[in-house]
């Protein structure tokens, strides 16, 4: 559940003002309203914590030897000057790097050319002698005419290298388009590569001292951590109001949202303190933080939201128990192979055990693999997929386990729909099970979600706009059935159990339509429903083509698990015919680890991308939420 929010606003002597926010501190249950500080003190913390951050990234490329693990203590001011100096010396590594590439790349010019001194031309000139440097394909040198004097230097890689007599124009009349002219070095080559030694030694001392600097990373990390706490208290302590009509006042206030059941704990430390406090229910344009409290067994599903960073706005819904039995239900769809299942199992026990042993909290990440593993074995049980082998590979009785209908055990087998006595209405295959059943989530995941509306709104006739979506989803799941699964076997004029089921489908969507196009945008008016219909009568039209996509997009359960398996089925073949010689066997075994090792690392991406995207879009949309919360963040002593 999205636990309920009161707004406060706390008042306290300004002179108070710090006493006041480490008492506020303690009690830890107000998520403070954005506040935006200032002043010098402020403005070092961050300085210091960009330093840290910026060092931190600096040594930690650095590896460090057994040996070179302790450190001295260092106080404060001695990490934030330890900080400094590492991104000093990493700005000079830097620059001094940019010297020896632009050094280099100059020095490669004149490789050819030999030692190279512009202060010997300065002095030719000075006497008399002016020469410029060319470069000139080989086969172009012939060209160049008898009245300029030149002086090949080498020929090398089909060019040749030359001086020629400079006769004071800007290029020797004479000389062919294609020789180039070499521009003078700023100094020798000489002096260039003895900046390039020199620079590369300086680095090397660089180097040396980050890496004695190196040993700090664990204190700067906890320094870093401080500055975090540093940064918010003063962030807050600055950006209190204090002010009115422009005029500072000897109060200060603040406001922020806290949970109803901490609401008891703020007004003890509000008497204690002499605080003034008042509350009341958040606004409908208060932006409120989000705080979620469910069971043990639903919160399993807070590392993957954590992790994806999911947060349901204040005045959405809480859907982490729903979220969490479609999800698990997709992972094991998707993942599909009961044997991966038992690796995963064995891993979640594994990281349970290591809990256990060193009597750490139950991790919740482990409880979800835990779940998911067990999800995914049941799968496999109930389709007979073990590690992408055939039925005939696996015992009879593990086979006998699994359901006929949607086992691949049972792959050619055809089944009579369940209302139907005989097949002259057609007959269904494994496959098309498999299908029914994926559109058959679909229909209870969706419905799931109208539902809930209906109950949001049962008080207002928006309630029938979403009864109306409601039809239209129940209609819509007979059409895919017939046009996707089986136009036989889901006949538009087929009669189940004396009732027409095509003909009431097609009533059901239209009767949902009309519903959803009168009430769905109901807000007080009805006529003003219908006018924001008929404005956006091209979102309602596609509407109705949304829920089709919708439906048929939980085809791609089946369609993923199903490209696992084929991979599976692969990598056994490939191994297969080498597994039976000894010789090959420890290559055999690498391809079979690699192969499946590689498939589920695709099942996971697959199941991050599908099956979170099912409950985060299609399931998410029906319902009308955009996950556009945040999650409650107290301000409290961390």
């Amino acid at each position: 559940m999205i636990v309920p929010m009161k707004k406060v606003s706390i008042v306290v002597l300004n002179k108070e003002r710090k006493e006041a926010l480490v008492q506020l501190k303690k009690a830890g249950v107000v998520h403070l309203e954005t506040l935006e500080g200032s002043g010098e003190k402020l403005a070092a913390y961050k300085e210091n914590a960009a330093n840290a951050i910026s060092a931190s990234s600096i040594l930690g490329e650095i590896k460090l030897s057994g040996k070179n693990q302790n450190a001295v203590s260092l106080s404060n001011d001695e990490i934030a000057k330890k900080c400094a100096d590492v991104i000093a010396l990493s700005e000079q590594k830097k620059k001094l790097q940019e010297n020896i590439s632009s050094d280099t790349s100059e020095l490669e010019r004149f490789t050819y050319w030999g030692e190279l001194n512009p202060d010997d031309f300065t002095y030719l000139r000075e006497k008399g002698i002016a020469l410029k440097m060319f470069e000139i394909p080989e086969d172009k040198y012939n060209l160049i005419e008898d009245g300029i004097k030149t002086i090949c230097v080498n020929r090398f890689k089909k060019t040749v290298r030359f001086l020629a007599l400079d006769d004071g124009a800007e290029r020797p009349a004479g000389l062919p388009p294609e020789a180039f002219e070499v521009s003078m070095p700023a100094s020798s080559t000489a002096a260039i590569s003895e900046r390039i030694s020199n620079d590369s030694q300086e680095i090397a001392k660089i180097e040396s001292e980050l890496a004695a600097s190196a040993v700090y990373i664990k204190q700067i990390e906890a320094f870093k951590k401080n500055l975090e706490s540093d940064i918010l208290f003063e962030n807050v302590y600055s950006g209190m109001g204090q002010e009115k009509d422009g005029k500072e006042t000897d109060l200060a206030w603040l406001s922020g949202f806290v949970p109803v059941d901490g609401l008891n704990e703020l007004k003890s430390a509000a008497a204690e303190n002499a605080w003034a406090l008042s509350y009341s229910d958040p606004a409908d344009d208060d932006e409120v933080p989000t705080k979620l409290k469910n069971n043990a067994f639903v919160s399993l599903i807070y590392p993957l939201t954590d992790f994806l960073g999911t947060v349901p706005g204040y005045r959405e819904y809480d859907i982490s128990g729903w979220f969490l039995l479609f999800f698990t239900v997709f992972f094991g769809m998707i993942f599909g192979d009961g044997g991966y299942g038992l690796l995963v199992t064995a891993a979640a026990f594994i990281m349970l055990v290591k809990d256990a042993a060193t009597k750490k909290p139950v991790s919740p990440a482990a409880g979800l693999m835990l779940l998911l593993g067990l999800a995914t074995v049941v799968w496999g049980l109930v389709t007979c997929t073990w590690f992408g082998l055939t039925p005939a590979q696996l015992p009879k009785w593990l086979t006998s386990l699994s359901i006929p209908q949607i086992s691949n055990a049972y792959a050619d087998t055809v089944w009579l729909p369940f209302w139907a006595s005989d097949a002259s209405k057609g007959t269904l295959t494994s496959a098309q099970n498999m299908q029914i059943f994926c559109f058959t989530l679909a229909f209870v995941q969706l419905s799931v979600a109208h539902f809930k509306g209906m109950g949001r709104y049962i008080r207002s006739l928006k309630f029938f706009g979403e009864f109306g979506a409601l039809m239209q989803l129940w209609g819509m799941f007979y059409v895919v059935l017939s046009m996707v699964v089986s136009s036989s076997v889901f006949a538009f004029d087929e009669v189940i159990y004396g009732v027409p089921i095509g003909k009431v489908s097609v009533l059901m969507i239209a009767i949902g339509f009309a519903l959803s196009f009168v009430f769905a945008n109901y807000d007080g008016s009805v006529i003003e429903s219908i006018m924001a219909s008929v404005k956006g009568i091209i979102s309602v039209l596609l509407g109705v083509v949304n829920i089709f996509s919708d439906i048929v997009s939980y085809i791609r359960l089946w369609a993923v698990g199903l490209a696992g398996a084929a991979i599976s089925n692969t990598v056994n073949t490939m191994a297969g015919p080498i597994l039976g010689h000894a010789i090959l066997f420890a290559a055999a075994l690498l391809l079979l680890v690699f192969g499946h090792g590689l498939n589920m690392i695709l099942n996971l991406l697959s199941v991050i991308v599908h099956g979170v995207r099912l409950n985060t879009l299609e399931f998410s949309t029906h319902l009308g939420m955009s996950w556009s919360g945040f999650k409650y963040s107290p301000f409290s002593e961390k």
